[in-house]
């Protein structure tokens, strides 16, 4: 099998090809993970962007005639990946929100471990979530999702292309930020309602038995409601995967139209 070596007379296509699977590879929920190596992450980004350049239409960059302007562009075209890698990124997060609000209320609030994916504390449901997240999306082929929509980006908002900034970007940005607060409400909404019900009933046990020790008593009790519901809700949570797959593509899409000014 002979390799074709052309790839190196368009050089200038190729690297802003590479520079933008490379800035979703860094932040991306999956191939972003901290524990690969960087150099599969280089490697695996080297060889994607060899096989898209002989894919995708790229569009000469003679007109950049200064280096400076080329630069910007290689910048511009970073930024963009790693804007994609983020907002993939940014919807999983609604899964440490959702853990997090869970932990308060069942009592674990103050228990954090280490994790080693993103190098930051995150409560115990959390981690739990997110490695549930993580094996469900290796299931339903969610990386391979991933790996369309970037080849997909390259049609909808080609290399070179001017970016537009503007107020619908602006706005776009401000509802994906409240959008995850809503998804991570959901996630925790039963866990939350139920917990809220064991607090009325230990606070009416509390008012008609005043020798109960209600706060020695409600912590275990809190603590058995919070992982029963956890695991009668988990039969729903295949499809909460599925919700946060169909987001990550549908807003790194409307981003792409937004930035190109349709």
């Amino acid at each position: 099998m002979t390799i074709p070596l052309d790839i190196f007379d368009m050089w200038d296509g190729f690297l802003l090809v590479f520079v933008r699977v490379t800035g979703l590879f860094v932040v991306s929920p999956i191939f972003g993970r901290q524990n690969i190596p960087a150099y599969y992450k280089i490697g695996f980004s080297f060889f994607m962007a060899v096989v898209l350049s002989y894919t995708i239409p790229v569009p000469e960059t003679g007109t950049y005639n200064s280096l400076f302007a080329f630069v910007l562009l290689v910048a511009k075209e970073f930024l963009i990946g790693l804007v994609l890698g983020y907002i993939s990124y940014l919807i999983i997060t609604s899964i440490y929100l959702a853990g997090q609000m869970i932990d308060m209320h069942i009592g674990f609030g103050m228990v954090n471990v280490l994790d080693p994916v993103s190098n930051i504390q995150i409560p115990v449901t959390a981690d739990f979530y997110f490695i549930l997240t993580v094996l469900m999306f290796l299931a339903i082929d969610g990386h391979h999702l991933l790996i369309y929509t970037l080849t997909e980006s390259f049609s909808r908002f080609p290399v070179g292309s001017a970016a537009v900034i503007g107020k619908p970007l602006l706005d776009s940005v401000v509802r994906l930020f409240g959008s995850v607060f809503v998804i991570s409400f959901k996630i925790a909404a039963p866990v939350t309602a139920a917990i809220l019900v064991a607090d009325m009933a230990l606070g009416v046990i509390a008012k008609a038995v005043p020798q109960v020790n209600v706060f020695i008593v409600g912590l275990p009790i809190k603590i058995l409601i919070g992982f029963l519901v956890i695991l009668f809700t988990l039969v729903a949570f295949r499809n909460i995967v599925h919700v946060l797959i169909d987001g990550m593509r549908s807003e790194t899409i409307n981003f792409l139209e937004l930035i190109k000014g349709e």
